[in-house]
């Protein structure tokens, strides 16, 4: 099993960054995908970055060119760099860690992109 914690969420304006964390514990040698996922209220849960154990990354189009996936392995932590952030990206962001037993979840952080 794997633990995760997020930070980095909070109101910012169209147009600005934010960076969110996520900081894994637990069985991490096992962890072989870590996302961030995103969803708002009423709609399902989305992928919104990936990057695999050996350094792979993938995005959903709507943010591919603003969202950058990165991590750090000495200190257990993913990363979702957020820029030219749009109304639209307004949601609760999640992080979310894929090992041979299945799939953890973090408890969320919620990203407001308004004026």
């Amino acid at each position: 099993q794997v633990q995760l914690v997020e930070s980095g969420g909070g109101l910012v304006q169209p147009g600005g960054s934010l960076r969110l964390s996520c900081v894994a514990s637990g069985s991490i040698s096992s962890i072989k995908v870590m996302d961030w996922y995103r969803q708002t209220p009423g709609s399902q849960r989305d992928l919104v970055a990936r990057i695999t154990a050996d350094g792979n990354t993938n995005y959903a189009d709507s943010v591919k060119g603003r969202f950058t996936i990165s991590e750090d392995n000495a200190k257990n932590t993913v990363y979702l760099q957020m820029n030219s952030l749009k109304p639209e990206d307004t949601a609760f962001y999640y992080c979310s860690a894929a090992h041979m037993k299945g799939r953890d979840w973090g408890q969320g952080t919620q990203v407001t992109v308004s004026s």
